[in-house]
């Protein structure tokens, strides 16, 4: 029986990335989406018109409640979740000192509290079952933080200590939790960015001169989700071509 993988804002560049990955690799893939999101059948009849069978369920992954109640969906629609991609997020960026409580808990919400509110609800099985992989998307800028995203680098930089501390926990049945940090990707949101900016800001101080591709983030979670991986656990992965280096 093929497992279960819930990826979380899978509809995204990068989420659809991990999710025809993870559906290329035998899983039967679902994704969460925001309530109210317009293009969910558009995507959902695109991506299975190319045979990969996704299944898209609502969910504010900032709400605990919304989160239990997906869950339940998934596990009555699909099965009970083996893997979890807690891949969503949003950026509010600006200064500290422009920076309201607003845009503190909104990426803080989003981005840390999803985390919780995710693994919380599919851990149970995890355990019962003796087996799961739970892959944490944080981002290069919760390790080395950023001007104007001290909302964002504290959320990211938060993943990555949830990481550590639960892999302890569940090590022993054999349940793995890691958590990968991106550099810049060639993402629709960084390809919106200005070519000047991108040249004269961003790529002199990547190595490698260019941009990573969705494809391979999502082979390095494709690999932290297989059996191959079962001695991975409690890792902070980089991936950013050289950028940074720690």
């Amino acid at each position: 029986m093929a497992r279960v993988a819930l990826v979380t804002g899978g509809m995204g560049g990068l989420g659809e990335a991990i999710c025809i990955k993870l559906a290329a690799l035998g899983y039967k893939v679902v994704t969460t989406h925001s309530p109210g999101n317009t293009k969910v059948d558009d995507w959902l009849q695109s991506m299975n018109n190319m045979g990969y069978g996704f299944q898209g369920v609502p969910c504010d992954v900032s709400s605990f409640e919304s989160a239990e109640a997906c869950i339940k969906q998934v596990e009555e629609s699909a099965g009970s979740v083996d893997v979890l991609v807690n891949n969503a997020g949003i950026t509010r960026d600006m200064t500290f000192k422009k920076m309201t409580k607003a845009d503190w808990d909104a990426v803080i919400h989003t981005n840390l509290d999803s985390v919780f509110n995710m693994t919380k609800q599919v851990m149970p099985g995890m355990l019962e079952r003796k087996w799961g992989r739970v892959v944490n998307v944080s981002s290069l800028n919760g390790i080395k933080g950023a001007f104007g995203q001290t909302n964002y680098a504290a959320a990211k930089a938060g993943m990555h200590g949830f990481t550590k501390s639960l892999a302890l926990e569940v090590a022993r049945s054999g349940v793995t939790v890691n958590t990968i940090s991106p550099g810049y990707i060639g993402t629709k949101m960084v390809m919106a960015i200005p070519s000047e900016v991108l040249e004269s800001k961003i790529l002199p101080h990547i190595p490698m001169n260019r941009l990573g591709k969705p494809e391979e983030i999502a082979g390095l979670i494709a690999y932290l989700c297989s059996e191959e991986a079962a001695f991975v656990t409690g890792a902070n992965i980089s991936i950013n071509g050289g950028q940074h280096m720690f």
